[in-house]
C-alpha cells in the first residue's frame, strides 16, 4: 500500500494474527470491535491497522476470519519462508534454536555458529552448528537474511559486521550493547536485564 506503516502498527500485526488463529473453530466472521475488546485496544486503532492489509470488512458482519488471516500473513510475508541463523550457541542460543514456534511466523532458523569448536556438529533439533570461521561462507549458501546475536557484548559489533558482510539484512541483538550498522540493515535490541529492571521499578 502507499501509506507508510508505523512501527507500532507493524508490531501489532502478529498479535492480531495470533488472536485470530486462536478463535474457536468454525468462527466465520469477526468485527474490529470484537478484536479490539479481546486485545484491550481501541476499535478505531484496530481498523486503522487492518487497513494496511488487503482485508475488507463487510457492513454489519465484519471481516471474514479466513480472509483476514490470509491478508495479515500475506502482509507479513509469512507465506514465504525466510531463513535465519544464530551466532552464539550458549544457553540462550540453544534455547532459541530449540524453540519450535518460529515456523508459525514463516521463519526457519537453519543453523547456529559458535567460536567454541566443542559446540560444533549437529544440535539436538537436527540443525547444524558451525564454527564461526565458516560463517562468511555458510550464511550466503543458506540464504539467511535474518540473524540472532547471542554473544557477549565485547564481541557483538564484530559479529554484526561479519553478518552484514555475509548478506544479513536484519539482526535481533541479545547482547547488551548498541550496534552500529549501515543504512538498510534493521536492528532490534533485546535487553532482558534492562526490561526486568523496568518491571522491577514498576512494583510498588
Amino acid at each position: 500500500m502507499d501509506m507508510e506503516l508505523p512501527l507500532i502498527s507493524l508490531q501489532r500485526m502478529p498479535v492480531y494474527l495470533n488472536y485470530l488463529k486462536s478463535m474457536p473453530a468454525g468462527t466465520r466472521f469477526v468485527s474490529s470491535g470484537h478484536i479490539a475488546e479481546a486485545l484491550g485496544l481501541g476499535e478505531v486503532l484496530v481498523r486503522k491497522d487492518l487497513a494496511f492489509t488487503s482485508a475488507v470488512g463487510r457492513p454489519r458482519v465484519g471481516y471474514s476470519v479466513e480472509e483476514l488471516i490470509a491478508a495479515i500473513e500475506e502482509f507479513l510475508c509469512y507465506n514465504g519462508k525466510r531463513n535465519a541463523v544464530i551466532v552464539g550457541y550458549g544457553a540462550l542460543g540453544k534455547a532459541i534454536l530449540g524453540y519450535g514456534g518460529f515456523g508459525y511466523y514463516g521463519i526457519d532458523i537453519v543453523a547456529a555458529f559458535d567460536s567454541d569448536s566443542e559446540k560444533t556438529g549437529v544440535s539436538s533439533t537436527g540443525k547444524p552448528v558451525y564454527g564461526i570461521a565458516e560463517a562468511r561462507a555458510e550464511i550466503p549458501r543458506l540464504n539467511a537474511k535474518l540473524a540472532i546475536i547471542c554473544v557477549p557484548a565485547q564481541s557483538a559489533q564484530e559479529v554484526a559486521d561479519m553478518l552484514i558482510e555475509s548478506g544479513v539484512k536484519a539482526i535481533l541483538n541479545f547482547a547488551p550493547v548498541s550496534l552500529k550498522t549501515p543504512e538498510g540493515v534493521e536492528v532490534r535490541q533485546i535487553d532482558v536485564a534492562a526490561n526486568l529492571a523496568i518491571l522491577s521499578s514498576s512494583i510498588k
